[in-house]
């Protein structure tokens, strides 16, 4: 039987996306991106203030990052029914909304709930970003756009890194740690009453039907695995971790089968099977695995490095990581003219590049007599410069295999893939560096998850050579 997807083509074309309505759309799409990492300098102020357990600890991180990551592919599926502009602005209010939350949480377990729907708030807003982009651009305009949107999420990470130790160090009003969540709520007003206007609204022509079953699988499945990787560590691998990460493979199974099921009799599932069996579509999830854990690994284990192994307060450790960003946005901005030029050899060059850069922060963290923020500056400049050139080819490559018509399920796919990676990072690298503090010490953990680090770009590199290698706009 030949299997069919449901078409959905574009109403009416959208209007234009003006300079303005970009800046809108980035300055959402950074909000998401700043809070997945703003709260690691920001952990030990909370772990004192509210009395949380190191595992409570790690929940305020991984509530984020599981509601983030399941709700992402659904965030898509909605802008594509009721119209991105739309869901753009619901998620930017829920988003301020919750960050406030979040702000004046007076316990734990109340940080944990208001970070969890943080999380949901951002998969709605993000999608829409990428969907827009992908709706309302074409050729060299939409390559600028989508090198920005790699230059942004990139630089977010960053941001947000630096403007936690920076808001935490400057104790506004006595605010402390929750300065972190505080800050975005004055943001997102501003993008909320910019959007409205600025925004242009795309949607597909016909409203494809829910997709509960479908819904509840796949959320069901990413959360069996996402939590108990980044919880199970913390709480000591309890039954409940084991008999999740056993139940992950079989609710994923059982989500694919649902999902094939209603693609053949004409249903609409949430994540249409023949959009994973595009070539470019498999091909560029795959990149995104080394780099997306690569980058949330390092940033997680280089921040207890720098607070909890060298002593930095919150703001020093903060601006030691500028040298990634001083070269990252540059590097991004290039990529349109860079892969005029070489094409995805663009992604094994960086890969390379990155690659060293890490190397050069080994043999620093080796050998150098001090470990100022000056030593480490060389690597983290190198680190920055590849990493720039990934993020934003990345998603170039991503799109570019998504027709018009699936944009938001296509972009909700490629957003899931960078948050779950995001947070398999932690669980894993991060997770391995942790265990490996008691045995090796603090620099030799380091320097072996770095290691780890290296491997994965090595095969990034070797990946990115099978790929075609023009990478259409």
């Amino acid at each position: 039987m030949t299997l069919t997807a449901s078409p959905l083509a574009p109403a009416r074309s959208p209007s234009p996306l003006t300079a303005l309505g970009l800046l809108t759309l980035l300055l959402g799409a950074s909000l998401s991106s700043v809070d997945f990492f703003i709260v690691n300098v920001a952990l030990p102020r909370i772990e004192r203030d509210l009395r949380a357990s190191p595992a409570t600890l790690e929940m305020v991180v991984a509530g984020y990052a599981v509601a983030y990551a399941v709700l992402l592919v659904l965030g898509g599926r909605l802008g594509d029914t009721y119209g991105r502009r739309r869901l753009f602005l619901w998620g930017v209010a829920a988003f301020g909304v919750t960050s406030l939350a979040c702000g004046l949480a007076p316990g734990a377990w109340w940080l944990v709930g208001a970070r969890v729907a943080q999380g949901a708030a951002s998969a709605l807003m993000l999608p829409q970003v990428l969907g827009t982009l992908h709706a309302t651009t074409r050729g060299e305009r939409r390559a600028r756009a989508v090198a920005l949107y790699g230059a942004v999420s990139g630089i977010a990470g960053l941001l947000g890194q630096a403007l936690g130790g920076a808001l935490v160090a400057a104790d506004l009003g006595g605010t402390g740690w929750r300065a972190v969540f505080l800050v975005n709520v004055p943001v997102a007003v501003a993008a909320l009453l910019v959007g409205v206007r600025a925004v242009p609204d795309s949607r597909a022509e016909r409203p494809a039907r829910g997709d509960v079953l479908g819904t509840v699988l796949f959320a069901g499945a990413l959360t069996a695995l996402l939590l108990p990787l980044t919880e199970g560590r913390a709480t000591g691998w309890p039954l409940w971790s084991v008999l999740l990460l056993v139940a992950a493979p079989l609710l994923g199974w059982a989500f694919g089968a649902v999902e094939g099921r209603a693609e053949r009799t004409g249903g609409s599932p949430l994540l249409p099977p023949s959009l994973l069996r595009e070539p470019a579509v498999r091909r560029s999830l795959v990149l995104g695995l080394p780099i997306f854990v690569g980058f949330s690994g390092f940033m997680f284990g280089f921040a207890i490095v720098l607070q909890q192994g060298l002593g930095y307060g919150a703001l020093k450790a903060g601006v030691t990581v500028i040298p990634m960003g001083l070269t990252q946005v540059p590097a991004s901005m290039l990529v349109p003219r860079l892969v005029r030029r070489w094409g995805t050899r663009a992604m094994t060059w960086a890969a390379l590049v990155h690659g060293v850069g890490l190397v050069v922060l080994v043999v620093t963290v080796l050998w150098s007599p001090s470990l100022s923020p000056l030593a480490l500056a060389p690597g983290l400049l190198l680190c920055g410069l590849g990493q720039g050139v990934q993020l934003a080819l990345y998603y170039r490559i991503a799109l570019s295999a998504v027709p018009a018509a699936r944009a938001g399920a296509g972009s909700g796919l490629a957003a899931t893939v960078q948050q779950s990676c995001l947070a398999l990072g932690v669980a894993t690298v991060g997770s391995l560096f942790l265990s490996l503090v008691p045995h090796l010490g603090m620099r030799d953990a380091f320097v072996c998850a770095l290691g780890v680090q290296v491997a994965g770009l090595l095969g990034l590199a070797g990946l990115s050579l099978r790929l075609p290698r023009r990478v259409t706009a």
